[in-house]
């Protein structure tokens, strides 16, 4: 889902034990010290944090920040928003990591050492503010398995110091206020030697121990004194966390690419003040305390202007649903030949008598969730890569019920039903193309547009894709329609190309055309294969990450086409009760004896 870039928000902790948090916390990351890996520039830092399983203790990822270029000391914008219980001992890891790739495989990266704590360690910290040393120890653990392994297969160098971790953390507010705002600034002093300055504004949010969080950062407006930065939207609780007259403070830096960015000066105000929107009070002056302290006629180093500022209460997902938005639940399965033969016990499409294939526990876990938000339970199921009965042509776009004019089968047990049906009628063949269930499931998104309904496309695959660019042209086309697309892949093939479709990071195009939006959220399978044998759970993991993004998409959708949510519908007005006596046969008062 693509999120606010101040914030990165993942569900609740992994408690069986089924307690109520006692409120949410946010928690700030930065660094200082970390080592520098790069030849020739500094390291690119990226944080990952895991919590640990109440019950198997194994260590789970839970979210990353952004990642920072050409920086030992970072102060990562993006939050982590958990679930905090009194009751519990929630424990933390943190992993530092020197990005060198787009790959999302932790081990290609350079280990920078890491952390625990508990989340009581930090909320109990003076100023819920807490230090930790970052280590690497004789061994690291394993990013995927939580297993130990030697730290120097990873970078890592035992014994050396490795910087510092600070972890902060606030209690959320329930203020559901989102400020829009959009800044300007004149006549910023000059930095670059061959040019002006390339600007951007740094905000931060005062704590209560006198000390700031970081929590927006604008663009980069290159080679300008006078820039005007683009609109942005926060959360109020990120800024202000819900205090109207908590000082925030606004730093203005001149962007180096070499990440040493040169400080042009600062300036404080508050949301109030914003609040006002554009007047004489949001003009500000930004001063710089060394240069006013050395310059006696020294006036400032340039203005900030506010251009605008809006505020709206931010709809959640569930006041959509509320309101009556139906999702409607679409499966493509992959037919490819490189899945091996389903007679055969090494092939992923195998049927076993006693265990559900990877296809069929992907397709349980996810629909089993997402069931539950669509009335009539009947979903399209389509496959793609076979060779159809009676004349042998390839299909990448057959409905796995065999009725071409409806696809829908009845639940999950129904899609499954079909699945196994196919299996045995059609021959697995390929290419592995994604593009026409892509816009199969586009076509009916777009028939319904006014808010009632939402598409959700599961496409499982094993393979690499084979039409790349015609997907990736589908996607962008469907970025701007209510529809989301899950890619589970299954098997051992590198899924690199399903990464770049999942545009987390850098959000995908086609012919020069970038998506209005992030839709797509890829998972691999094998990262959910519990080796000691509780699918259940794993499972239910696989189901949580992949449908996470799903709530942030859909409200993205609507606020970007201006749907509100629909007031709940009315309870139907309650008869008064029926005595015994006058009750209708077969009512539930009504008794044969």
């Amino acid at each position: 889902m693509e999120q606010p870039e101040d914030m990165a928000s993942l569900s609740e902790f992994d408690s069986l034990a089924g307690s109520i948090p006692a409120t949410k916390v946010e928690i700030t990351v930065s660094c200082r010290n970390l080592l520098d890996k790069d030849m020739f520039s500094k390291s690119d830092p990226l944080c990952v944090m895991y919590t640990q399983g109440m019950e198997n203790k194994q260590w789970r990822e839970f979210g990353r920040t952004e990642v920072i270029d050409n920086t030992l000391n970072p102060d990562f914008v993006r939050k982590f928003i958990v679930d905090y219980f009194f009751e519990e001992k929630q424990n933390l890891r943190f992993d530092l990591y020197d990005v060198d790739s787009k790959s999302p495989d932790l081990s290609k990266h350079d280990f920078l050492g890491q952390a625990f704590c508990t989340l009581g360690e930090i909320v109990g910290s003076s100023g819920s503010r807490l230090e930790k040393p970052l280590t690497i120890g004789p061994f690291s653990l394993n990013s995927r398995t939580g297993k130990p392994m030697p730290a120097v297969s990873n970078g890592g160098v035992p014994g050396k110091k490795c910087g510092t971790i600070i972890l902060s953390a606030e209690e959320l507010s329930n203020c559901r206020d989102v400020a829009t705002m959009q800044f300007c600034a004149n006549k910023l002093d000059k930095k670059d030697f061959f040019g002006k300055s390339d600007p951007f504004l740094v905000f931060y949010r005062s704590n209560e121990d006198g000390t700031f969080t970081i929590c927006h950062k604008t663009e980069v407006m290159k080679n300008t004194l006078n820039p005007v930065w683009q609109t942005f939207s926060i959360p109020v609780r990120a800024l202000c966390n819900g205090d109207y007259d908590r000082t925030i403070k606004v730093e203005v830096y001149d962007w180096d690419r070499d990440g040493s960015h040169d400080f042009i000066g600062e300036f404080t105000t508050s949301y109030r003040e914003l609040a006002r929107g554009q007047s004489q009070f949001n003009i500000y002056e930004v001063i710089n305390p060394k240069k006013k302290m050395k310059k006696k006629k020294y006036v400032n180093s340039g203005t900030v202007t506010l251009l605008s500022f809006a505020v709206e209460s931010e709809s959640t997902f569930l006041d959509y649903i509320k309101g009556g938005t139906q999702i409607n639940f679409t499966v493509a399965i992959d037919f490819t030949a490189s899945n091996g033969n389903p007679s055969q016990s090494t092939s992923l499409h195998y049927m076993s008598p006693y265990q559900l294939n990877a296809y069929a526990l992907a397709l349980t876990a996810v629909g089993e969730i997402i069931q539950h938000y669509d009335s009539d339970k009947m979903f399209p199921a389509l496959g793609f890569g076979a060779k159809l009965p009676p004349d042998g042509r390839v299909s990448h776009e057959f409905p796995l019920n065999g009725n071409q004019e409806n696809p829908s089968c009845c639940g999950i047990d129904g899609i499954l039903e079909a699945y196994h049906s196919s299996l045995r009628t059609v021959q697995l063949y390929g290419p592995t193309n994604f593009a026409p269930v892509v816009t199969h499931v586009a076509r009916n998104a777009a028939a319904v547009q006014d808010g009632s309904q939402y598409s959700v496309l599961l496409i499982i695959t094993d393979g690499v894709i084979s039409d790349m660019a015609q997907t990736k042209e589908a996607i962008v086309n469907a970025a701007k329609l209510p529809m989301s697309i899950i890619i589970v892949g299954v098997g051992q093939a590198e899924f690199d190309a399903m990464v770049e479709l999942d545009g987390d990071d850098v959000r995908i195009s086609s012919r020069g055309k970038l998506a209005e939006r992030d839709i797509v959220q890829f998972v691999p399978f094998r990262d959910y294969v519990d080796r000691t044998g509780n699918h259940v759970l794993s499972m239910a993991r696989l189901a949580r990450d992949v449908l996470a993004e799903i709530p942030d998409q859909l409200v993205s959708y609507m606020k970007a086409q201006g749907i509100r949510p629909r007031p709940p519908p009315a309870a139907p007005a309650q008869s008064p009760p029926q005595s015994p006596a006058h009750s209708p046969p077969g009512s539930p008062l009504h008794t044969n004896i």
